[in-house]
């Protein structure tokens, strides 16, 4: 461990980096390990069941559940980029240990991950816009080949963007210690682990989060400030409740991502604390890609019979006569 924690000031690059994870006794970490496990095993579960209930059911062949399906893809994703090396951390202090290469490639694709969900929820939010304030013109619209375009301009947009940044960070010194209080490789731990002198890089950071943070929050807002003005139109309330129905599941799941991602990635370092950042963090890399599908399940009738025709297909296969 001392040759882990060696001096800043001795001149060598870091090759590794320890991840601390969560500390405590051995029989709160196997605790830990076995809720994180039934969550990242019943999140992965749930998002591939999404997403093939989806794509098979002809009743969800709609531009809303088109992207909704890429956000369950990407939520399996997700949790997978983290969660995994979290696991094995917890089993044994040896898989704590990451080699540089392998923290940049985790970072950039959990940042890219992050940053296709951000556009990906203002598209879905635009989506919603357009089926309110614009119903007889949805169709036309929102047609499948803007749909597709969209999708996949959240997937390119979100995977670029998080390239310039990854370079950057990868392009700083870190001549030690080398041993980072986090579960997995973030922006803050790391620059906070960095040689020289950080000032301008964490405002650069702090900035670049904001707008990549900000840009889809504001279509998102956009969005819904128009929703909210054509619901109040709307003159029975049957409409109005029908139509604010449509959106309340989307509306949550914006609510619980924006909050934890503002608090960890717009926010000035004075306020920065190691030990309450990997408690936020836990809400989403873990628990929203585990909320997620069960929000969109729960408040959706066509999407909670489309599983129930899944199920009944799938009872009558397994009783049916070899």
């Amino acid at each position: 461990m001392g040759e882990a924690t060696s001096s800043r000031n001795n001149g060598s690059e870091v090759t590794e980096f320890i991840l601390l994870g969560f500390s405590g006794s051995r029989a709160l970490r196997l605790g830990l390990l076995a809720l994180f496990l039934l969550a990242y095993t019943l999140t992965v579960t749930e998002n591939v069941v999404i997403v093939a209930v989806i794509r098979t059911s002809p009743l969800l062949q709609k531009p809303m559940y088109l992207f909704l399906s890429h956000l369950a893809f990407l939520e399996a994703w997700y949790i997978s980029v983290t969660v995994p090396k979290m696991l094995l951390g917890l089993v044994a202090t040896k898989f704590q240990h990451i080699s540089f290469a392998g923290c940049m490639a985790q970072l950039y694709f959990f940042l890219a991950l992050a940053c296709t969900e951000c556009v990906l929820l203002g598209v879905m939010a635009y989506d919603r816009y357009v089926a309110i304030c614009n119903p007889l013109r949805y169709p036309t619209i929102m047609c499948p080949a803007l749909c597709s375009l969209m999708a996949t301009g959240s997937w390119l947009s979100g995977f670029s963007i998080s390239l310039g940044k990854v370079f950057f960070i990868s392009r700083l010194g870190f001549c030690g210690p080398n041993i980072m209080n986090h579960f997995f490789c973030d922006v803050s731990p790391l620059l906070n682990l960095a040689c020289s002198d950080m000032s301008v890089a964490e405002l650069a950071d702090f900035l670049l989060a904001l707008l990549i943070l900000l840009g889809p929050l504001l279509v998102t807002v956009s969005s819904y400030a128009a929703i909210l003005s054509a619901v109040l139109h709307i003159p029975s309330s049957t409409g109005r409740q029908k139509a604010f129905s449509t959106c309340a599941s989307h509306l949550a799941v914006v609510v619980i991502f924006y909050s934890a991602s503002l608090f960890i990635y717009a926010r000035p370092r004075a306020i920065y604390s190691f030990d309450y950042n990997k408690l936020v963090s836990v809400v989403y890399t873990v628990l929203t890609p585990f909320v997620n599908p069960i929000i969109y399940c729960l408040r959706n009738k066509e999407v909670k019979e489309a599983l129930r025709r899944v199920a009944q297909k799938l009872a009558q296969a397994l009783g049916a006569p070899t």
